[in-house]
């Protein structure tokens, strides 16, 4: 993957383009090593959320292995979009993938997800409860080079908004009680990869990869990542390229994972994604900070800002990588 930098145009978002059709020849003739050699699979298994990465992904597991080797996995639950289901089976449709709908609400109803983020949530929102809605939110750090600070938001039965500020042992037990989520998707993802003996497909662009934007576990487990390296707006180059359908092209990011709508820079990205490829891509490759200003529309004390957030969130995405940690090495090399 070549980067334009360096020719004789100014750093912009043309920066990032890309060869669309020789990135998949490159994906597809790696995938295809990868399932021959290390992992001897004949498949490959992913989730489909009706979002533009785990789209791609089924677009170039089908160009990888066919479209008959290809199983999709749509996993609602409680706090699901209807739209996700809808566009995922769209997706499916459009390059001919077979699927199948697994609810996991019941599963994390058993497991207490619901009960327990609830319960987290009345100790800062008492009367908190059915027909309510809620997310977290956090704080620009566009304004700041310190902490982030998280708030949650949430809506009573009669449209009321409230935003409180999270005490880290509530925020903390939030986030641990909707991870279930993450990780229960994984189970039907491996349980249907071991039964046909596919293997794992992992839909994080390399803004996500980066910056721990998954769940260690959870969406962060599989078995191949086919666009960890490329920045999300080089995934939406691929996604024209492929035949992604326009609807789910024009869908904004969203987490999906809590009751109200969430997008991904209320969540834990400081800009839209646009403008964070952009910022990241300039930090790794020493584009000077008015430079990248002037490309993302901010000030160079504000890209510091948000070179510094993506400095904090390197050090989340640390543990978030590392393997088990064992005391000497235990295994026999291969």
């Amino acid at each position: 993957m070549n980067a334009m930098h360096g020719s004789t145009l100014p750093f912009c978002a043309r920066t990032l383009e890309i060869d669309a059709e020789a990135e998949t020849v490159r994906i597809v003739a790696a995938l295809r090593a990868q399932l021959r050699g290390p992992l001897r699979k004949r498949g490959l298994v992913l989730g489909l959320s009706g979002g533009i990465d785990s789209s791609v992904c089924a677009a170039l597991a089908a160009k990888a292995v066919g479209a008959a080797n290809v199983f999709c996995l749509y996993m609602p639950e409680n706090d699901s979009d209807p739209e996700s289901l809808r566009l995922g089976q769209l997706v499916a449709r459009t390059f001919g993938l077979e699927g199948v709908v697994e609810d996991i609400g019941p599963a994390l109803e058993a497991m207490g997800c619901y009960e327990r983020r609830d319960g987290f949530i009345r100790e800062v929102v008492p009367d908190y409860g059915p027909g309510w809605s809620s997310k977290i939110v956090i704080a620009s750090p566009l304004t700041t080079s310190g902490y982030n600070i998280s708030s949650l938001v949430v809506q009573s039965p009669d449209g009321e908004v409230q935003k409180h500020r999270l005490p880290a042992p509530v925020y903390l037990g939030i986030v641990a009680a909707t991870n279930m989520k993450q990780r229960m998707r994984k189970q039907f993802e491996y349980y249907h990869a071991d039964r046909l003996n596919h293997a794992v497909v992992g839909t994080p662009n390399r803004l996500e990869y980066d910056q721990g934007f998954f769940v260690k576990n959870g969406d962060g487990a599989a078995d191949v990542k086919p666009i960890a390296h490329l920045y999300k707006s080089q995934v939406y180059q691929l996604a024209e390229h492929l035949g992604v359908p326009e609807e789910v092209r024009r869908r904004p990011p969203t987490t999906d994972t809590y009751s109200l709508a969430q997008t991904q820079e209320e969540f834990y990205f400081a800009l839209p994604y646009d403008k964070m490829d952009l910022c990241l891509y300039g930090l790794d490759n020493g584009i000077p900070a008015a430079e990248v200003a002037r490309a993302v529309s901010l000030s160079e004390e504000q890209v510091g800002f948000v070179w510094t957030d993506i400095a904090s969130k390197r050090k989340v995405a640390r543990y978030l990588h590392l393997p088990p940690q064992l005391v000497e090495p235990a295994q026999h090399p291969f």
